[in-house]
């Protein structure tokens, strides 16, 4: 083989190693690149709904501690419970990116969040409603299941937390 041809192999198979090798690196960035903004995304949408879930969480303890006052201040109560719906809207709301966002399992603890929180706001709703009819024969059932439904919204909410991190965490 003549040196000339030699040399032109040589550099044709150099120049073709160097693409390929160019090009498997430019997919694995892009990968990288897009695994960390997914990962950010996510971490949004999970933040988000934390923090939602706290305000309401802040809100729906004005309610009940309202309500657990030996004559509570009706037109108190029926403001804070406006507050407490109009955080549970936002939580809703950001649920959703949750539920976007995904995975599906972070949907299904999200899911036993939103329905710790349902079980404790009907416990909510019905002090209100026994307080706007004087009724005062249950106060002390509906107060004791109450803290039994924080403590069961609190687990969902530390679950979903632990979830989100496992998540995040998986992606990286």
């Amino acid at each position: 083989m003549d040196s000339g041809l030699a040399a032109l192999l040589g550099a044709a198979v150099g120049s073709a190693t160097t693409l390929g090798a160019a090009f498997v690196n430019g997919r694995a960035q892009a990968r990288s690149q897009h695994a960390q903004w997914r990962r950010q995304h996510r971490r949004d949408a999970y933040a988000g709904y934390l923090g939602a879930l706290h305000d309401r969480d802040i809100a729906m303890d004005a309610v009940l501690d309202a309500l657990r006052s030996d004559r509570p201040d009706l037109a108190d109560v029926d403001e804070k419970i406006g507050r407490f719906i109009a955080l549970a809207r936002e939580v809703h709301r950001v649920g959703e990116v949750v539920i976007l966002e995904g995975p599906a399992s972070l949907a299904d603890v999200a899911d036993r969040v939103a329905k710790a929180s349902g079980d404790l706001s009907h416990v909510m709703r019905r002090m209100a409603d026994n307080a706007h009819a004087g009724i005062t024969a249950h106060r002390a059932e509906d107060t004791a299941l109450a803290a039994e439904r924080e403590r069961a919204l609190y687990q969902a909410v530390k679950d979903f937390r632990l979830a989100a991190r496992n998540v995040i965490g998986k992606a990286a």
